[in-house]
């Protein structure tokens, strides 16, 4: 798909806002809401914009604890990386799963939990369960000294 400047525009706005009404959505990137809406659709349709989500604040839930973990797995056959995906992608308290190169680890999790207790129990009795999983490494975050989800585009 060609975007050209306008795509761009409301992509960007979508990013910032994206319970952002047609009329001002249109009114932001200097288009009339039918155009606009068009460019929208067709945007959504090619699986450019990929869905809309309510960004929840994880503290206030309760969720005061966000860990990195590197995993370190004993095979690297397709069969193995996709089972240790298909059991972690069933792990709520996982935000994000990177297969990753460049270190002693073949993934990289976020995960997000209560307190150190539910780190514990997540680790021992989940995540290390998995079949082929025989290295981990925790890192624990401080502060988000940057915090994004838009893109740069």
């Amino acid at each position: 798909m060609q975007l050209d400047n306008y795509d761009l525009q409301l992509l960007r706005v979508l990013q910032e806002n994206g319970r952002i009404s047609n009329q001002d959505l249109a009114d932001r990137i200097n288009l009339t809401p039918s155009p606009c809406l068009r460019r929208l659709h067709a945007l959504e349709e090619s699986s450019l914009i990929t869905g809309y989500r309510a960004m929840l604040d994880a503290k206030k839930l309760g969720l005061s604890l966000t860990a990195l973990i590197l995993i370190s797995m004993d095979q690297h056959t397709p069969e193995r990386l996709n089972n240790f995906e298909a059991r972690i992608v069933e792990i709520p308290e996982v935000l994000e799963c990177l297969l990753i190169t460049g270190q002693d680890a073949d993934y990289q999790l976020k995960v997000v939990v209560k307190d150190m207790d539910a780190y514990q129990e997540l680790l021992l009795n989940r995540i290390t369960r998995i079949e082929g999983v025989t290295g981990v490494r925790s890192s624990f975050v401080l502060r988000k000294a940057v915090d994004k989800t838009a893109l740069p585009i």
